[in-house]
């Protein structure tokens, strides 16, 4: 993982200069000879980096100066917790929106190669215990679909506390109330309560699970985007947002 910063438009002589940017912030090569530049540039791609996108941008000291980026990342994960019909069909629309998708159940009967083909891990597992020791970034989406106090606990105890993009479980309000009392009890503070999107989903009238997983990735994308999630139909909204405006960017 890591990121190519190139001049694209500028004098001649500072045109192919580049820097070569790692997730931590360290860097090396120049753009030409001034330290407080290079810096800049490395902190904006960085930026782009750190939300696996390709971009240019212009230096505010340097208006006439285009520094193209060029990052090189793996796909964004998305882990699919609870090997029910649901899951399925999220994993084929996960995949069809670009990221990583992984399928997590404890149970082997349901967790197997025959009912998800479209996933790219199957893994048999506590999930709680799988999400501890694998390996999540700021663009990680987790869909926790188990729908049962025993699973979804002590994941979203894990989960919540994670620097992740969206954290989503699916259930009844009722069962949302009931899971809510339950990880105050296991001590979430209020603020990590509130990342919680539940019940996972966008208002669609869904009713089965191919429209139940378009509900879960659009909310993923208004989250990711910073869309309202209401009709464009006379709305007022812009149709076509900033990159970085989303909740994804910010994390």
């Amino acid at each position: 993982t890591a990121a190519v910063a190139r001049v694209s438009r500028g004098p001649a002589e500072l045109l192919g200069r580049a820097l070569f940017v790692r997730p931590d912030g360290s860097y090396e090569g120049g753009l030409g000879g001034r330290p407080e530049r290079d810096r800049t540039a490395a902190d904006e791609a960085g930026a782009l980096l750190a939300e696996g996108r390709t971009g240019a941008f212009t230096l505010p000291e340097d208006p006439d100066l285009t520094v193209f980026v060029e990052s090189s990342v793996p796909p964004p994960r998305m882990i699919v917790f609870g090997a029910v019909d649901f899951a399925a069909a999220l994993a084929r629309t996960g995949k069809f929106l670009g990221y990583h998708v992984t399928v997590c159940d404890a149970r082997p009967v349901f967790a197997t190669r025959l009912r998800f083909p479209e996933a790219d891990e199957i893994v048999v597992d506590w999930p709680h215990r799988y999400l501890r020791q694998t390996e999540t970034d700021a663009r990680t989406v987790l869909c926790v679909l188990t729908h049962d106090a025993k699973f979804d606990v002590p994941l979203l105890e894990e989960a919540l506390r994670l620097p992740v993009a969206f954290v989503g479980a699916m259930g009844s309000r009722r069962t949302h109330e009931d899971r809510t009392r339950r990880l105050r009890e296991v001590g979430l503070t209020d603020r990590e309560l509130a990342r919680l999107r539940s019940p996972i989903g966008l208002d669609l009238g869904a009713r089965t699970p191919e429209e139940t997983a378009l509900s879960i990735a659009a909310e993923i994308v208004a989250a990711r985007r910073g869309g309202t999630g209401v009709p464009l139909t006379g709305s007022g909204t812009p149709i076509h947002r900033e990159e970085g405006a989303g909740a994804h960017a910010a994390a």
